[in-house]
């Protein structure tokens, strides 16, 4: 029997109104790290070689300078996050024309913050959705979430076909943010990390109207999980937060494992990566986005979408390859796309997707 494929019917992002440009924030960095003066000093150029311009922000830069605490973190959290997936999801059900008291289930990721009631909950009444509806709240993905999380959805799409399914993703880096940790970690943090939520609206159907066109279609998805590397990227639980984990040997595995892996998820479905005719990747920062470049034969700079959502809006976690994907789709891309994202575990997650064009 063949699987029904999924189709995406809509992609939407949300940003926080406080929008910080990458020299404020090195000004500000050096002001909270000012008793470590050879430290910052070795670190000023991490700033220019991040690829990043500009980011946003749930709270203003004055926040990162002085300590918070769980419970204020976790507030900000639940408030924030909520307006942002509002707002996302509010935008992808209007695009895609879908009233919310039809769709019938959520899967809600997101890494930086802790909610019970989860967000998806929370969510119903804002957003209009039913009482009935099924709801899978996913933590601890991290970067990983956009890809893993979409594909948890897509195959709860194809275990309820013909039913409308809406995947929502929030992640505040900026709230992890400790300024009592000097660690590189977590100054490393500060030149790439900004706060976004998207949502996507999908269904699995055999026909659609013709007013009713997806923009794209999932074929497959599948994960990988190297053995004995948990400690290269995560959280640490500190008294006052989380404590950002980052390896330098990110880089590296990405130059030396990727390829390999997605290309045995693609021989599993039929294909090679001449087959692909795109790539739609979370862009961690810029020497990973120069090893993913270096390990599938591209030129320098030539994961272009990938590059432009990290110098507008950083690195917002599992949300980033979602905004990635929403622009791809927004310049009309079509044909067969390789979507992935990386992750702690250390995981990698990849879905296989038809992208419809203009």
């Amino acid at each position: 029997m063949t699987s029904l494929p999924v189709a995406i019917h809509s992609v939407a992002t949300a940003y926080p109104p406080y929008c910080f440009r990458q020299a404020d924030v090195m000004a500000k960095a050096t002001e909270v790290f000012g008793h470590r003066p050879e430290l910052m000093q070795r670190m000023a150029k991490s700033y220019g070689n991040a690829g990043v311009k500009q980011r946003n922000s749930c709270v203003p830069l004055e926040w990162y300078a002085t300590a918070h605490g769980w419970p204020e973190r976790a507030q900000l959290f639940e408030e924030n996050a909520l307006r942002l997936l509002t707002e996302a999801g509010r935008k992808a059900l209007e695009a895609a024309h879908v009233a919310p008291q039809d769709i019938a289930a959520t899967v809600t990721v997101s890494s930086t913050g802790i909610v019970t009631p989860s967000l998806d909950s929370l969510l119903q009444g804002p957003l209009g959705l039913a009482p009935r509806v099924q709801r899978l709240p996913i933590f601890g993905l991290g970067c990983a979430g956009g890809v893993i999380g979409l594909s948890r959805a897509a195959a709860m799409a194809r275990a309820m076909p013909g039913q409308w399914i809406l995947f929502l993703c929030t992640e505040l880096c900026g709230l992890t943010f400790r300024p009592s940790d000097d660690s590189k970690a977590n100054i490393i943090g500060t030149t790439i990390f900004g706060d976004g939520a998207a949502a996507i609206v999908l269904r699995a159907a055999g026909t659609h109207a013709d007013n009713d066109r997806p923009r794209a279609t999932i074929h497959a998805w599948g994960e990988h999980t190297w053995p004995n590397t948990r400690d290269i990227m995560g959280w640490r639980i500190e008294d006052d937060g989380l404590g950002v984990v980052f390896s330098r040997s990110i880089p590296n595995l990405v130059r030396e494992e990727m390829r390999g892996v997605t290309d045995v998820f693609l021989a599993a479905h039929g294909f090679t990566q001449k087959d692909v005719d795109g790539l739609i990747v979370h862009p961690g920062g810029e020497k990973v986005l120069e090893a993913m470049e270096a390990c599938y034969d591209l030129p320098p700079g030539g994961l272009t979408d990938a590059r432009a959502v990290l110098a507008d809006h950083g690195n917002m976690s599992a949300v980033t390859v979602l905004a990635v994907l929403e622009r791809v789709l927004e310049k009309g891309a079509a044909g067969r796309h390789l979507m992935t994202a990386l992750g702690p575990g250390f995981s990698v997650g990849m879905c296989l997707l038809d992208l419809a064009g203009s």
